[in-house]
């Protein structure tokens, strides 16, 4: 098995820690054959927060094309972003694409558009609305899918976080967005930092981690998505550790169709 990760972050992001070279280091150190940064992307306006600022962009993108060059013997080095779709700023993911130096976007739909055209936290659903929303959240994942501007959907079951039941709308959520990935060939991501976090009561009496979701991967088993184990981490020591390690065990315990690269 190649050793790959596709979701890194740095201290740009504000909520991590550890350098560019920190995690190219540890990288080094667990034999990673491909280590790929996606930090949370800003926007011009430096909207939402708990990202870089975007003045920091650029420099960032330029120490990683400096280092892919210096270690491309060594590593491969992967330049991406985390970032939400949002369908008013499809010519800003476009040109972070075509000039910005940008090579990939994770869709990491934290926060999706409603239909009145209002931001909405996907981990506060559950404080001002109902699993309906959960509705919302996949069709904004789904209509990302549809640009093809995304190598893969980060966490694509993260709307499960919230303590709502798993009814028939959290069903036809997992299967509206399974479906997508299935019909427009994206990769969906089985995520270990769900792992990290403590398990906890919910609904229907589940004592689970927020995720990943059994439920939404035994429906990606079904269709063979395409799936890649990412680590998430948010510290260089998490870039491989014993959650990763879990990860890759209960994707292959669900039989998952695991690759070990989004680029072909």
């Amino acid at each position: 098995m190649r050793k790959t990760n596709f979701h890194t972050h740095t201290h740009l992001c504000k909520h991590a820690g550890g350098t560019e070279e920190d995690y190219v280091n540890e990288a080094l150190r667990q034999r990673l054959d491909v280590l790929g940064f996606s930090d949370h992307a800003p926007y011009p306006d430096d909207r939402y927060g708990l990202r870089m600022d975007y003045r920091e962009l650029a420099p960032h993108i330029s120490k990683l094309q400096n280092l892919k060059r210096s270690l491309r013997d060594k590593l491969e080095i992967r330049i991406g972003l985390e970032i939400e779709y949002d369908p008013f700023w499809i010519e800003y993911y476009k040109s972070l694409l075509r000039e910005g130096g940008v090579e990939y976007f994770l869709l990491g739909q934290h926060i999706y558009i409603d239909k009145q055209g209002q931001p909405v936290n996907v981990y506060f659903i559950e404080q001002e609305r109902d699993t309906s929303s959960y509705i919302d959240y996949a069709n904004s994942i789904k209509a990302g899918m549809e640009t093809g501007l995304f190598r893969a959907i980060a966490h694509p079951d993260l709307m499960f976080i919230n303590k709502l039941p798993y009814d028939e709308n959290g069903e036809k959520a997992c299967s509206i967005i399974i479906q997508a990935a299935k019909d427009t060939g994206t990769i969906l991501e089985f995520n270990a930092n769900g792992f990290r976090r403590k398990k906890d009561n919910f609904p229907g009496g589940e004592f689970r981690y927020p995720y990943p979701y059994k439920p939404f991967w035994e429906m990606a088993a079904k269709q063979n998505i395409p799936v890649i184990v990412s680590s998430d981490c948010h510290e260089p020591r998490k870039l491989w550790d014993a959650k990763m390690k879990l990860a890759h065990r209960i994707a292959k315990e669900l039989q998952l169709h695991v690759v070990e690269h989004i680029f072909s």
